[in-house]
């Protein structure tokens, strides 16, 4: 099927952008399109414009600014999993990306394009959040950085404002000692999570957890942090029995999809399952880091 005639713009600035948001307001802002094209093409979005900001310089990168990694909106997902400074200190990017799809899906798939579509089975939201991480975004009333706990709001749903443009991620350097891992179940079909579980955990001088973060994607409408697994493990000797009791918490208050492939009490059991193994292989990295 073809798309819905739309007018094509080719933005060379944010600013730009951002205007060309609030002139055309049922307007669509084009990155790496895996999701939106596939989409129109169906007819399941209809926009009347389409905003290419492919080409604005300032959207793509990875840098370091101070003790934050930086990666620019636009940065495809082959560029970071190739990039020294994130394998080095932020491994778990490059783990999770690689399960992206495939390798077209990867030179073309943007980290900020993922992230402002918010698909409920997609992998860099549980990561963005364990690793807790802001997300910078310019509107017509100049820019503001929302905390990846506040950015997924609900189905394909952010906090973004529809005249605002997803700019950059921002990292913070992981403490010393830190692990981290992103283990995910696959829908053998697509390549979606099904669930997918991201862990970050820092150990302290004794050996105990002295930090956590644990993340949830494709279990629910939209990727949540599992707060109970963390308190759970903070201030503990992580040995197989304390990660064992703290994951059984995972699926406590969620909200599961249903559907042909997995039913709710399956995504229930990968969630625990998932958010054992995320957490024992992060626990391991943290001992040998």
């Amino acid at each position: 099927m073809y798309p819905a005639p739309f007018t094509y713009f080719r933005a060379s600035s944010v600013s730009e952008a951002v205007n060309l948001l609030v002139e055309n307001p049922d307007a669509k802002l084009l990155a790496g399109g895996h999701s939106l094209i596939p989409a129109m093409k169906l007819r399941l979005s209809t926009p009347s414009a389409l905003i290419d900001i492919r080409r604005i310089p300032e959207l793509s990168g990875i840098r370091e600014e101070g003790d934050r990694i930086v990666i620019g909106a636009t940065t495809i997902y082959d560029d970071i999993m190739r990039n020294e400074l994130v394998q080095r200190t932020l491994p778990i990017l490059p783990e999770a990306l690689n399960v992206v799809g495939d390798l077209q899906v990867r030179n073309m798939g943007t980290i900020g394009g993922s992230l402002a579509h918010a698909d409920p089975a997609a992998d860099l939201p549980a990561v963005v959040l364990a690793l807790n991480a802001e997300l910078k975004a310019v509107g017509p009333n100049g820019e503001r950085t929302i905390p990846a706990d506040q950015f997924f709001v609900d189905l394909f749903t952010t906090a973004l404002e529809p005249t605002e443009v997803l700019t950059a991620i921002s990292f913070p350097k992981p403490a010393p000692r830190t692990g981290m891992s992103y283990q995910k179940f696959a829908n053998p079909a697509s390549g979606y999570a099904v669930v997918g579980v991201a862990a970050v955990v820092t150990l302290g001088a004794d050996g105990k957890v002295s930090a956590a973060r644990v993340a949830v994607t494709g279990a629910g409408p939209y990727a949540v942090r599992r707060q109970a697994v963390e308190n759970a493990l903070i201030g503990q000797e992580p040995t197989a029995d304390v990660i064992k009791q703290a994951a059984s918490q995972a699926s406590e208050g969620m909200t599961f999809n249903s559907d042909i492939f997995a039913s709710e009490e399956y995504r229930a059991h990968l969630t625990r399952v998932l958010t054992e193994r995320a957490v024992s292989r992060a626990v391991e990295r943290a001992r040998s880091a």
